[in-house]
C-alpha cells in the first residue's frame, strides 16, 4: 500500500527538472542548489591537506573535526551547547539527514504534522516509514502558520511536527512568535519537532534566523538538519543533524545502516571553511541583492508578478496574467519553446490541483539570469 501510494508521488521531479536542463543545454533555474558567481576558496584550500588525510577513516558519525567547527558555530549563533561527539553527526546530504531522522521515530498508525506547500523530500519519507501524514495549509497571502488549527490537529497519534525556515518553496520565514506558539503546542506532549534549516543563512529584509536551538525547552525535543552547501557556498552533498544525545542516539541506529562512508578531505575543508565566520556572515546581503535584482528585471520587462519573499534562494511568480494553463503545462512550454526551467508550484502539495505558480531559483551567475529574463520576456 506505501508503495503504491508513492509511485503517485513526483518522485525526483526537480532533480530531473535540473538534469534535463543540463542535458538540453537550457537554463536551469528549477534546481536546490547554489551555483552564482560568489567566490570560494575552498576548493584551491585543497592541495594545501596533509597527505594522510586522504587515507584517514572517518567515523560513521563523521569527521570529529567538523563537528566541533559546527558545534562551535551554533553556540555562538544560537547559544546553546551541542556535544560534538554524541549530539552532531555529519550525514551524505540534508536528505539522509531527514531520511534517518523520520525513520528513526515514526512507525505505523503515527501521525505527523505536514505544513502544504512543503518540500518534496518530506511526504515520501514519511510514506515509508508507514506514518500518516496530516495536512495543514499555510494560510495566504504570506504563507502564514495558523497555530489554532495546529493545535486542533493534534491528537494522541501525534508523534512529529515537521518545520521549515526559511520555507521552501514560499519564502516565508517564521518568527519569534511563531516559535513560541509552536513551543506552547508540545507542551506537556511527547511530540518530537524536526526543523529543517538547510536555509538558516539566507533570510531578508531585517528578519532573523529563529532557530529551535534558541528555545531550551522547544530544542530538548527537536531535531535540527542543516546542509554544508550554503555556508561555505559549495555544492558538495555534505549535511547534518543536531540533536539531543538520547535523540541522536536513535537516528545514529539508522545512519549505521544507511551510511555510505565519508571522505575525510572534503569534510576537513569544510571544518577548515566554517572557522572563517564571514563566509556565511556576507550571504544574506549577497543573496538579497540578488533576490532584488531579479524582481526588478522580472517585474520591468515580463508579466509575471512575484510573490513576496523574506528568506531562500527560491522566488515565486504568478502567471495569471499569461496563461490560464496548469502550472506544469505552462512549466513544460517554458522548458520547451524558451529553454528556461522552473519548478511547477503544484510538485509541493500532494493534491495537484490547478494553480498559477511557478518557483524560479534566482541564485545563478547574473548573466544566466539575464539570459532566462530576457527569454521570458519575449512571452
Amino acid at each position: 500500500m506505501i508503495y503504491s501510494k508513492l509511485f503517485s508521488i513526483d518522485l525526483g521531479l526537480v532533480a530531473t527538472l535540473s538534469e534535463n536542463a543540463r542535458l538540453a543545454g537550457a537554463i536551469d533555474l528549477a534546481g536546490n542548489y547554489l551555483s552564482d558567481d560568489l567566490p570560494s576558496t575552498i576548493a584551491s584550500d585543497l592541495k594545501n591537506l596533509p597527505d594522510d588525510v586522504f587515507n584517514r577513516i572517518v567515523s560513521t558519525y563523521g569527521l570529529i573535526e567538523l563537528r566541533q567547527e559546527i558545534s562551535h558555530k551554533m553556540r555562538s549563533q544560537y547559544d546553546r551547547a551541542y556535544c560534538p561527539e554524541t549530539e552532531i553527526t555529519i550525514t551524505n546530504g540534508a536528505n539522509q539527514a531527514l531520511f534517518a531522522a523520520m525513520t528513526a521515530f515514526l512507525g505505523e498508525g503515527d501521525e505527523v504534522i505536514l505544513f502544504e506547500p512543503a518540500a518534496e523530500n518530506y511526504l515520501p519519507i514519511i510514506m515509508l516509514s508507514g506514518a500518516r501524514p496530516v495536512y495543514v495549509s499555510l494560510k495566504g497571502p504570506d504563507f502564514h502558520i495558523d497555530w489554532e488549527e495546529v493545535t486542533r490537529m493534534v491528537t494522541a497519534n501525534t508523534k512529529m511536527i515537521i518545520i521549515n525556515t526559511p520555507h521552501n518553496p514560499t519564502g516565508m520565514v517564521l518568527s519569534e512568535l511563531d516559535m513560541l506558539r509552536l513551543q506552547k503546542v508540545i507542551n506537556g506532549t511527547r511530540i518530537l519537532v524536526l526543523s529543517d534549516e538547510c536555509l538558516e543563512h539566507l533570510i531578508y529584509d531585517g528578519a532573523s534566523h529563529q532557530s529551535v536551538a534558541l528555545y531550551p525547552k522547544l530544542a530538548e525535543c527537536s531535531i535540527i538538519v542543516n546542509s554544508m552547501a550554503q555556508s561555505c557556498r559549495v555544492a558538495w552533498p555534505v549535511g547534518y543533524c543536531a540533536a539531543p544525545a538520547e535523540l541522536m542516539k536513535q537516528i545514529r541506529s539508522i545512519l549505521h545502516v544507511t551510511d555510505g562512508g565519508h571522505f575525510a578531505p572534503l569534510q576537513m575543508l569544510l571544518a577548515q571553511c566554517l572557522g572563517q565566520k564571514d563566509i556565511y556572515r556576507g550571504l544574506s546581503q549577497h543573496y538579497c541583492q540578488k533576490r532584488d535584482r531579479f524582481n526588478e528585471m522580472m517585474t520591468e520587462r515580463t508579466r509575471f508578478v512575484p510573490v513576496p519573499t523574506s528568506g531562500t534562494c527560491y522566488q515565486l511568480y504568478s502567471y495569471a496574467k499569461i496563461s490560464d494553463e496548469r502550472d506544469k503545462d505552462f512549466a513544460k512550454r517554458l522548458f520547451d519553446d524558451y529553454g528556461v526551467a522552473t519548478v511547477p508550484f503544484s510538485t509541493f502539495f500532494h493534491e495537484k490541483q490547478k494553480r498559477t505558480f511557478l518557483r524560479f531559483n534566482f541564485c545563478r551567475p547574473d548573466d544566466l539570469v539575464d539570459r532566462a529574463v530576457e527569454a521570458l520576456s519575449r512571452l
